[in-house]
């Protein structure tokens, strides 16, 4: 199951790294993407700068505009919004629907040609389809 927060204003870096953070600890979550504008290259930009995510570094390149989550089921859906309301009180929307490809596309099969199969199942539907996947996804693993 999918959902997408959509806040009603785009997030900060410190406001991104937080949310992040704090989706992370929950149980029910499988992954998370962050959409929005990139950021442009600029070094005076604040927030083109490194987050902390369950403490790795992750290069910041957009400025959130939504959250995509998978999550296990429906009960993670009132935790999301409880960390919502603490982290974003100028307002969210959740919606539920599928926001995150589950299975590789012949786009997939285009772009990466005989080394598809090597693309772990976790980076499908994570990444632009017109990038390179070293400058468009970071994975962080859950601690178990």
């Amino acid at each position: 199951m999918d959902i997408e927060i959509f806040p009603h204003r785009l997030l900060s870096a410190d406001t991104t790294e937080k949310l992040l953070n704090d989706l992370e600890e929950l149980d029910g979550v499988k992954r998370m993407v962050i959409q929005g504008q990139r950021l442009p290259q600029d070094e005076d930009n604040p927030d083109q700068r490194i987050i902390t995510i369950m403490g790795e570094k992750v290069d910041l390149q957009v400025k959130t505009g939504r959250v995509l989550m998978e999550i296990e089921g429906e009960e993670t859906i009132d935790d999301v919004k409880d960390i919502c309301e603490d982290i974003l009180p100028f307002g969210y929307n959740i919606h539920v629907g599928t926001f995150i490809r589950k299975q590789k596309t012949v786009t997939d099969d285009i772009k990466y040609g005989e080394y598809v199969k090597d693309l772990p199942d976790e980076m499908v539907g994570l990444t632009d389809q017109n990038a390179q996947l070293s400058e468009r996804a970071t994975i962080i693993k859950k601690k178990d």
